[in-house]
């Protein structure tokens, strides 16, 4: 590979380099030209696709990039600043040889706290108790303690496996875990630590848990299955907590069990189309946040790093630090 060549590169996503410029220092460094997002907003697919059309590589966001394929034949790597993959056409990136790096691990801590977050918000009405304190309404709401909770978590990889770590410590009265590939030794580390944790069912844990935090990235097998028959099925007065994908939960559904009082909260960090300005929005029961799970400032710096060092290490011939496993692109339909 001719590493001479001079490189084009578009960063999409944004904010990037705020807190730490190193990833703007490298890609100037390379001498290569490279562009910014610089509208302070998340970009459109179709702006994307204009923005990138002859550009050889991508550090990326959470934007679709269906339509920067159509139109660029010249790309060649795509870098994703994060860890979901439902934005990537992972087949397509293959039949074209485009490489396709991403940042699983940065992410973690930030939104596994992220989510306790949430969860502790919702269950006690925080946000609603200062909401109402600023329209001069002194309320003492009573919430739900996670220490006398049943929490269920669908979906035990990095993220959620940190969340029943970090819940364990509140000492539920049950933790509920659901993961295809079984995890039981993550489970029996729990037990060992006097956590009164189980393996169960995804139906098992919808039909017992108080609290269900959701873990899993989307796919053909999870798009969606979350819907109405799904979330009636939950305890009434119950909680979901979603900091994972949109896509996950139907949520018109999700707002007409919230409204008629089924479930009793709602923590909703992802939506299917963001920015997010939908019904959810006009619920008090439902916290509603802009994509915040991974914006802490240490791993948005590691995301940003980390992609901006592979996109790098792709054109100057060196083998990858995080490419894409295999067994994303056979997930992805």
């Amino acid at each position: 590979m001719n590493t001479n060549v001079r490189r084009s590169v578009f960063v999409s996503t944004m904010p990037f380099g705020f807190h730490d410029r190193a990833p703007i220092d490298w890609l100037a460094e390379t001498g290569w030209d490279v562009r910014f997002n610089d509208t302070g907003r998340k970009l459109k697919p179709e702006e994307v696709a204009e923005y990138a059309r002859d550009c050889d590589g991508i550090i990326a966001g959470t934007e679709d990039l269906s339509p920067l394929l159509d139109r660029n034949p010249k790309l060649q790597i795509i870098a994703r600043v994060g860890v979901g993959l439902d934005s990537v056409p992972l087949r397509r990136c293959r039949e074209r040889g485009i490489a396709v790096t991403y940042t699983p691990d940065a992410v973690t801590p930030a939104v596994a706290e992220f989510a306790v977050g949430a969860m502790l918000s919702v269950c006690r009405d925080i946000a609603g108790v200062d909401r109402k304190m600023r329209k001069g309404v002194w309320h003492r709401s009573q919430g739900l303690r996670l220490g006398t909770a049943r929490i269920g978590v669908i979906g035990f990889g990095r993220i959620g496996s940190t969340v029943g770590r970090l819940v364990g410590g509140f000492r539920p009265a049950e933790l509920l875990v659901s993961d295809k590939l079984g995890k039981h030794a993550e489970i029996s580390a729990l037990v060992a630590q006097g956590v009164r944790a189980r393996a169960a069912s995804t139906d098992q844990i919808i039909d017992e848990c108080d609290i269900i935090t959701v873990h899993v990235p989307i796919d053909h097998s999870t798009r969606g299955f979350l819907k109405e028959p799904q979330l009636r099925r939950m305890k009434k007065g119950a909680y979901l907590i979603n900091t994972s994908r949109g896509g996950l939960v139907d949520e018109d559904a999700l707002f007409r069990v919230l409204k008629d009082g089924h479930l009793a909260g709602a923590a909703v960090d992802v939506f299917l189309h963001e920015p997010y300005g939908g019904p959810l929005c006009t619920l008090d029961n439902v916290l509603v946040t802009a994509h915040l799970g991974s914006c802490s400032v240490d791993c948005r710096a590691d995301m940003e790093r980390e992609a901006t060092e592979d996109l790098i290490r792709h054109f100057r011939g060196e083998k990858l630090r995080s490419p894409v496993p295999a067994v994303e692109y056979e997930n992805q339909t």
